[in-house]
């Protein structure tokens, strides 16, 4: 719970005739959307970072012609 005795309660029922198998619903429901956590951010694609705008300088000296088709 909390650990301040003056804390105000994160749910109150005003019904009267509510039973505790609704008050466990609706308790349930709560729980399941989540709480403080932030929602995780999707990976970002490699293909639209911004890095690749950057043009790379191509090899140069023996064999440069050859190293420009290769993977980086």
């Amino acid at each position: 719970m909390t650990d301040t005795p003056d804390a105000q309660p994160l749910l109150r029922v005003v019904t009267p005739d509510t039973t505790p198998e609704e008050v466990a619903a609706i308790v349930a429901v709560f729980a399941a959307l989540g709480g403080d956590e932030a929602p995780a951010r999707p990976a970002r694609s490699q293909w639209a970072h911004p890095g690749r705008a950057a043009r790379r300088t191509l090899p140069h000296g023996q064999g440069g012609w050859r190293a420009s088709g290769l993977p980086r």
